[in-house]
């Protein structure tokens, strides 16, 4: 049998962290004089006792967590806290259904940014600030399991990324708590100055609080339907792609430039790939806007790389509402949807690095057909990658092809059409939010939809979010056996 209680002790922590941020919506909308307050308040304390009853009642003596008790924490680390962060939307003034609320909080944790709500403009001040809280806080959960947890699991060739920390368990453990604590400094850091800049851009201190927790978290939730669109502001719109841009970047970079190393940040090949990929993208998406919408040159080029970054990053704020695009653009975004950004950042996707695996693996073979006696070797950043890691690479990349085509099948069958399907399905795995179409693309909604549909969405939001085996695992039956 597996001992769960490390599990439950992970799980209670979090719920005591959420219970904590439950605790700044309610002060705000006590200042607001609104009643919601209560709801978050009680909210908090249930999601408080349920923690601590996980904490102090599976209270153990310091072992390592084996294998098995670290996949099951990092599959229900996201599931757990997402049902008790429904709580406030369904006993507060929206009502939603259990479904609607947990696939909002679910959306609002992977950092996904599908949402079921309308009507931001409207709602009370603690409500959106929950939403973008819940971005916030997974987009941290994003980066502390892309950086301490999935390299150590080798899922999809995240082992190339593994923290090597050599020497006694003392200076291991030393250097590992510096690298968190500039990496989580850094992400609180960027989220200030953005707050700032968007402030003197000419947002409300809360607008611009909420647009740069959900811009770096890559979340995409907003205090208006009409997402930054809403503020007509070009100032704003660049600021907000450069945050974006930011939030697809390895935030092991941000140790690095403390540590002085930024020769290496430099010539990290995946940043040139990440960048280069995004502008190829909005060059293209900024010509068809100038060509066949005949915005002016400038206008073209801010609304399309701030088109291009939000889909590539997964964030998925808009200024156009790009989801009737069809053509070109469709298929460059359709395509950057599923790129996704660095290893290590807040961002969904397969992830840049692993089409660099691909790539340079494709090269090898197609020299091997020129000198097939000859030994060769794909590289990234000038390192050998191992066989093993290119295997893991082809079957990830072969699970997230399947369940993309299992999940697209499994949404029309339930009556969505082929494009509503096809993207809605994208846009979960990749956590983008938005897909095409009038019903689900930008400035559309997800409530119209089937309850079963939501629950597959929300399952497909998980998967991508924990990168697909963290949860298939779980399904094996040999996982369970001692």
């Amino acid at each position: 049998m597996i001992d769960l209680r490390p599990v439950f002790q992970v799980i209670g922590i979090l719920l005591c962290v959420l219970a904590g941020a439950m605790v700044l919506p309610a002060l705000l909308d006590f200042r607001d004089n609104h009643a919601e307050w209560r709801v978050f308040a009680v909210s908090s304390g249930l999601t408080l006792f349920a923690g601590l009853l996980l904490v102090l009642g599976t209270r153990t003596a310091p072992t390592r967590r084996t294998i098995r008790q670290v996949y099951l924490a990092a599959g229900f680390a996201w599931l757990v806290p997402g049902l008790f962060a429904a709580l406030p939307l369904i006993y507060g003034p929206l009502h939603l259904s259990f479904t609607d609320a947990a696939f909002e909080t679910i959306s609002g944790l992977t950092a996904t940014g599908a949402s079921v709500i309308h009507g931001l403009d409207g709602l009370p001040r603690g409500l959106l600030l929950w939403r973008v809280l819940l971005n916030w806080l997974g987009g941290l959960g994003v980066i502390a399991m892309a950086v301490a947890v999935l390299p150590n699991l080798a899922i999809g060739g995240m082992q190339m990324f593994r923290l090597e920390v050599p020497g006694p368990a003392e200076r291991a453990t030393s250097r590992v708590t510096r690298i968190a604590t500039v990496i989580l400094g850094a992400y609180a850091g960027v989220t200030g100055v953005l707050a700032l800049l968007l402030w003197t851009a000419g947002m409300t201190g809360f607008e611009a609080l909420a647009h740069a927790m959900s811009t770096i978290s890559t979340g995409g939730f907003s205090t208006s339907d009409a997402s930054i669109g809403h503020f007509n502001n070009a100032t704003i719109d660049v600021i907000v792609t450069l945050g974006m841009v930011t939030g697809g970047l390895p935030f092991l970079l941000f140790f690095q430039l403390a540590q002085g190393n930024a020769k290496a940040s430099l010539r990290d090949g995946q940043l040139r790939w990440y960048f280069g990929l995004m502008t190829l993208g909005a060059v293209g998406v900024t010509l068809w806007l100038a060509g066949s919408r005949g915005l002016a040159p400038l206008d073209a080029l801010r609304h399309g790389f701030f088109t291009v970054a939000s889909v590539m990053t997964g964030t998925g704020l808009f200024t156009l509402e790009y989801g009737q695009w069809g053509g070109m653009p469709a298929a460059i975004l359709f395509f950057l949807a599923f790129v996704g950004g660095c290893a290590g950042s807040t961002t969904g996707g397969i992830k840049v690095f692993r089409f660099q695996f691909l790539f340079a693996d494709a090269l090898v073979q197609m020299r091997r057909l020129l000198r097939p006696h000859a030994v060769l070797i794909p590289t990234f950043n000038r390192r050998p990658i191992p066989e093993d890691v290119l295997g893991s690479v082809m079957g990830f990349l072969f699970v997230y092809a399947l369940s993309f085509a299992i999940l697209s099948m499994a949404l029309a069958f339930l009556g969505l059409d082929f494009i509503a399907a096809i993207t809605g399905a994208a846009s979960a795995l990749a956590n983008l939010g938005p897909g095409l179409g009038s019903e689900i693309g930008a400035g559309g909604s997800y409530a119209a939809l089937p309850d079963a549909a939501k629950w597959l969405l929300a399952g497909g939001m998980l998967f991508g979010r924990v990168e697909l085996f963290t949860i298939l695992v779980l399904f094996i039956p040999a996982f369970w056996r001692q």
